[in-house]
């Protein structure tokens, strides 16, 4: 022992804790040096890919600026000559933006500015053609919206201009773009030599504390861990001859503390032989099941339990575990019938067979098995309602997709179709040789092809608006509330507060654009309002939509009949749809103010 005191001394356990410290101290540091390295390295890559993707963007923006001057250039037609130069304004915007944020920098695009002296010399050159294409595009859209109707011929000298600064803008936005890819393969390289540099440091790091620290600190463990076998060997056998001069001491004293901690402790106590009659039950057992203490011409199982199920199970239990202990739930009828639960212990007494006794430590647990009871009732109870709730609304559900589709069957059958009929009788009645009716006819066929073309427009809009998948929520809802409006005869305006253009998920999309729509639809038939706002907002994380009316409000807190289908079916939906897509939806309503249906949703 004293040769173990000195190998595990103070001095021999700081040396090894100084060690260790130094060595994970280390290793601490080359990983936080090495992350440190390559975050700043991947964050550079991550500008270089934001800067060359913006810069391949300006080559096509340049072309699509070229293509709508010649456009304009070519096109007499006033009204989408306008079209074409709000078109072509909004391309020079973004070009114009994109060119400064390439040099300058900006936050919105993601672009931090810094060029290096041979992108920021190609920038000088490219400022030419830019100037000019830029002045040129400017002058022709100053003089489209001075003189809409001007002469075609007044606009060919900004379009010269334009397509023959074209191809030198190109080459050398193409030689940029070829730079800064250069550029940022030089990165990549520089980083792939760091991180081979630091794996060999870390390597040779490691080598080197297994060669010092790691290797001679376990041959010292191992040498401690030899001397504490043998003294354990020393001890185990010493403790070996005492505990056999003391285990019949301790068998009495244990089987007397058990007995004494039975009596004092538990409501329900009995003993018994091996074979299950009793020799002697407390007062508990004996007052509630109505027998004396001692005497009992009954066996165990026939003083608990009336059933002979129950009786079977508890003689299985006395004869399997009569040596080894038993803990468990028993149920016990009394002979009135009165049905209990009992918390039971079975305790061996004796280790000699034939002098063996249990001890049976019980208490009555009959109200706390009831609340079980009762709680996995209510539990099935309220699982069965939400099953319910779920299936009214699923059912719902479906018989709205069912009128849906009855109403599109209609409208083509009614609409479409009897056009379509009566199309082909006019094509068959038309007679060439009188060449007059024919005319006539042919016009009313002109006629009746615009109406079936609207018609099928129509049928489309009300199934998925096109606007939708092509240019997002922004115009699908635009379209929308213009359609509502000249179909209804009401004022429907929607407000773009800060003009929100952004592209969501398709599926966020369509969800918002399902819920206005059935907000709006709802104002309609049932609010009797005559001015809708659909008014949209946002901020950086979160997407705004107010629909407001004007209309008679309701009750919000009226109870809805979920169960039978009966009212608030709508706002079902609506609440449905918006869980879906993680946003939040706020109703408030009165007689006075009308009604507020608020969307937020996260993008």
């Amino acid at each position: 022992m004293n040769d173990l005191s000195s190998t595990l001394d103070n001095s021999t356990f700081n040396r090894l804790r100084r060690l260790y410290i130094i060595a994970l101290s280390a290793i601490a540091c080359s990983v936080f040096i090495s992350q440190i390295i390559v975050r700043n390295f991947l964050q550079d890559q991550q500008d270089d890919s934001t800067v060359i993707n913006v810069a391949g963007r300006q080559r096509m923006l340049s072309q699509k600026l070229s293509k709508e001057v010649l456009l304009i250039a070519n096109t007499t037609n006033v009204s989408q000559r306008l079209v074409l130069k709000d078109t072509l304004k909004n391309t020079i915007n973004r070009w114009k933006t994109s060119h400064i944020a390439l040099q300058q920098g900006s936050d919105s695009l993601k672009l931090s500015g810094k060029n290096s002296e041979k992108i920021i010399e190609m920038f000088t050159h490219l400022q030419v053609p830019f100037s000019a294409m830029f002045q040129a595009s400017q002058n022709i859209i100053s003089s489209i919206e001075q003189h809409p109707e001007i002469d075609v011929s007044l606009l060919e000298p900004f379009e010269e201009q334009v397509t023959s600064n074209e191809y030198l803008f190109l080459t050398i936005m193409d030689t940029i773009v070829n730079q800064y890819d250069v550029e940022a393969n030089k990165k990549v390289n520089l980083l792939s030599h760091w991180e081979l540099f630091l794996m060999i440091f870390t390597l040779t790091l490691l080598f080197l504390e297994f060669l010092f620290i790691f290797k001679p600190t376990a041959k010292m463990v191992k040498e401690t861990i030899a001397k504490l076998l043998r003294s354990e060997e020393k001890a185990i056998k010493a403790a070996y001859e005492a505990d056999m001069l003391r285990e019949e001491n301790e068998k009495s004293v244990k089987e007397l503390r058990v007995l004494n901690h039975a009596m004092d402790k538990t409501l329900l106590f009995a003993r018994l032989k091996s074979d299950g009659s009793i020799i002697h039950i407390g007062d508990k057992f004996s007052k509630l099941f109505k027998e004396p203490k001692f005497n009992i011409n009954l066996n165990f199982s026939e003083l608990i339990s009336t059933e002979k199920n129950d009786q079977q199970y508890i003689e299985h239990v006395l004869k399997t575990y009569h040596k080894l202990g038993w803990q468990g739930e028993v149920k016990a009828v009394k002979s009135s019938g009165e049905q209990l639960w009992l918390e039971m212990y079975l305790i061996p007494i004796h280790s000699e067979v034939e002098n063996s006794e249990i001890l049976i430590i019980a208490s009555d647990i009959t109200e706390k098995r009831q609340a079980q009871l009762d709680v996995e009732s209510l539990t099935k109870q309220s699982y069965e309602e939400k099953m319910n709730q779920q299936k009214i609304i699923s059912s719902k559900i479906i018989e709205n997709q069912e009128q849906e589709q009855n109403r599109i069957a209609k409208d083509i059958h009614d609409g479409i179709g009897q056009m379509l009929t009566g199309l082909k009788y006019n094509l068959e009645s038309v007679n060439l040789n009188d060449l007059e009716k024919a005319t006539s006819k042919i016009e009313n066929l002109k006629s009746l092809t615009t109406d079936i073309i609207q018609g099928v427009r129509a049928a489309t809009f009300n199934l998925t608006p096109p606007e939708l998948s092509d240019y997002g929520i922004v115009p699908a809802l635009s379209k929308l509330t213009q359609e509502l409006a000249k179909l209804t005869g009401k004022t429907i305006e929607l407000y773009n507060r800060k003009n929100f253009n952004q592209r969501l998920d398709s599926l966020v999309e369509i969800n918002i654009y399902r819920i206005t729509q059935e907000a709006i639809n709802n104002a309609i038939k049932y609010a009797d309002s005559t001015y809708i706002l659909v008014s949209i907002s946002h901020s950086e994380h979160m997407l705004s939509i107010n629909i407001d009316d004007d209309g008679k409000g309701f009750n919000v807190n009226r109870p809805k009949d979920i169960k039978t289908g009966v009212g608030g079916m709508g706002m079902t939906f609506m609440k449905e749809r918006i869980n879906y897509i993680n946003g939040r939806l706020f109703l408030n309503s009165s007689e006075e103010t009308g009604t507020r249906i608020t969307l937020n949703i996260p993008i």
